[in-house]
Order: C-alpha cells, then structure tokens, then sequence
C-alpha cells in the first residue's frame, strides 16, 4: 500500500499545548517517537493506553484535509509545493480558546466559541488541495458509509472524500478513543486539570503528514507557515 498524506493543524514543536497532546497520546508526530504517558488524575494507567490507542497513530492535530492517497501522476514535492503556495496566501489568525469537551463517547479540545474564519479556512484548504487526493477505494467508501451518516455527509464524502466538510466541519483536537459512558466524566476532569495556560488556537501553520502503511502512524512531513513565514 502506498502513503497516505493529511492537512492538519499541529501546534508548535516544544510548545505548551503540543506537549500535552504528546503525553496525552503517547506519541509525539513531529518527532516520530513514541513518549512516555504520565499519569493522569482518576485515570488507571492501562487505561490511559488502551483508550488513547486510536487516535494515538493520528499524532496530535486537528484536520484540515482528511487522510488521502495521492492520485496517479501526482508527487510529494507537488502536494508540499502546492500546500505552500496555498499557505502563502493567508495569514495567521487567532481562531479563539480551547477546552476539553466531549464529542459523543470520545473527548478533544474544541473551540470555546465557532470561529467563521477557521471554518472558512479549513473549507479553502479542503477545495484548493482536492486535485491531489485519489479516488476512495471501494473499502474506504463502505468503512465510511457504515459510520451511520446522514444524506448531507453521504453527498460530501463522494464528492469530497470526507464526509465532515464545510458546513459539516467542527475543528477538534481528538484525545481519547471511544470510552465506556460511565467513564467520560471522569476523562473529563482530569483533562481539564492538565490544561495549562496556554489555549488560544492560533492558526498559524499547516502541518503536511504521512503515514507510511496501514498500520504506521502519521509523521510529520513540513509545518508551513501562513502568510510565507517558514
């Protein structure tokens, strides 16, 4: 199987809000190193390896373009050259505040407040850069319809190749899997009380990553800054 590439917003390497994701998951993507996860509060260590395990090979993000094998003909030096063009034109922006919350049975940091700006990024970055994604394979098509969509998100992932786009896009930063109910307060609490300062989402970059193989996780490729910055 060839490597499959993402969009992402990652923060800075080394800073605050990175860290955490990293010892949350266990895995840092920029590095490509599996870390250490300290203990968190209420959480039984096993417990904190099993239920961090799914999105663990994501690395710590929040998707802008979601997962796609390049299309025949298309290179890795196209897609970065392509993603730096559309980095170029567009600034940093502060997108608002996160916080921990849960989305269904799992919990990632979310905007305090819905940021038109962000959403309206994310949107140009998905329509701008869908010349390089291939085809959905039959699996990907039936792995994503199994997963209870509505009309609306059917439509976008046959056009699009992922069905939370546009007005189905919510920006998130996933930290857990899927958790036993009674267990999401609890992940919850001590999730809140590992946040630190630093929670203002500024959007300063896109991260271009790729996974090697099915079973690989995600490693960051370029971080490219907004407005041309490097």
């Amino acid at each position: 199987m060839s490597s499959r590439y993402a969009l992402y917003f990652t923060p800075p390497p080394g800073s605050e809000l990175a860290g955490l994701g990293a010892a949350v998951l266990g895995y840092d993507c920029h590095s490509g190193e599996f870390v250490a996860q300290p203990p968190l509060r209420g959480i039984d260590p096993e417990e904190l390896r099993t239920h961090t395990a799914e999105p663990r090979r994501y690395g710590f993000h929040g998707t802008l373009k979601a997962p796609f094998s390049l299309k025949e003909g298309a290179s890795l030096d196209d897609l970065k050259n392509a993603v730096r063009d559309f980095a170029s034109d567009h600034r940093t922006f502060a997108a608002g505040t996160l916080s921990p919350r849960p989305l269904g049975r799992f919990i990632a940091l979310t905007l305090d407040m819905p940021s038109v700006e962000l959403s309206l990024f994310a949107a140009e970055c998905v329509a701008a850069l869908d010349g390089f994604r291939a085809p959905l394979s039959e699996r990907d098509l039936q792995r994503r319809e199994a997963a209870n969509l509505s009309a609306r998100q059917r439509s976008l992932l046959m056009r699009w190749g992922y069905p939370y786009v546009f007005d189905q896009f919510r920006f998130h930063m996933t930290l857990t899997g899927p958790l036993p109910q009674e267990r999401v307060g609890a992940w919850l609490e001590s999730l809140e009380h590992r946040m630190g300062e630093e929670r203002t989402l500024l959007m300063d970059s896109i991260t271009l990553l790729e996974q090697a193989g099915p079973d690989e996780p995600f490693r960051v490729v370029s971080r490219i800054g907004l407005g041309g910055q490097e």
